[in-house]
């Protein structure tokens, strides 16, 4: 008796396997890829807004206007909080580096030399890798982007 079995799966069937499974990965990379751009860009924006809450507490607490730097806003190594380390964001925000963008962090005073002011930069650290849009926020609290060239406060604020 001669038994007629087939074993296993011929290489053109495991070839056609392997072609659908390609073209199903080449249409889900790039949507994978636009979705991590899109998640990094709102990170961006809601680090700006924490950085902005941030200052308007720590000018309320500490009655110094806002602060230096942003490792200002930090919490501290040990012990209890300061001015130096009023413990108000996470490190790594305060590091200047978070979510594929880099915030750029400059105090300043107004031109007539009374009022505090700061300014934050968010730039994306790999242009269309890790973000697509440069954002910008000040003492107003307002945020603006440009797709183009660094965000300044002539820009046009986000959902706006």
């Amino acid at each position: 008796m001669k038994r007629d079995l087939q074993e296993g799966f011929s290489l053109i069937e495991l070839l056609i396997v392997v072609a659908i499974i390609l073209i199903i990965a080449a249409i889900a990379i790039p949507n994978l890829l636009q979705s991590k751009i899109a998640a990094n860009q709102a990170s961006a924006v809601a680090s700006l807004r924490t950085i902005n809450t941030c200052e308007v507490t720590y000018s309320s607490t500490y009655n110094q206007g806002f602060t230096s730097t942003l490792a200002q806003l930090a919490p501290p190594a040990s012990g209890s909080t300061t001015s130096s380390t009023a413990g108000l964001t996470d490190s790594v925000l305060a590091g200047g580096t978070k979510s594929g963008y880099t915030f750029t962090y400059v105090a300043s005073t107004a031109i007539n030399g009374s009022t505090p002011n700061y300014t934050v930069n968010a730039s994306p650290v790999s242009v269309g890798t890790t973000g697509k849009n440069y954002y910008y926020t000040d003492a107003t609290n307002t945020i603006r982007q440009n797709s183009s060239v660094a965000a300044s406060a002539s820009d046009s604020p986000i959902g706006g």
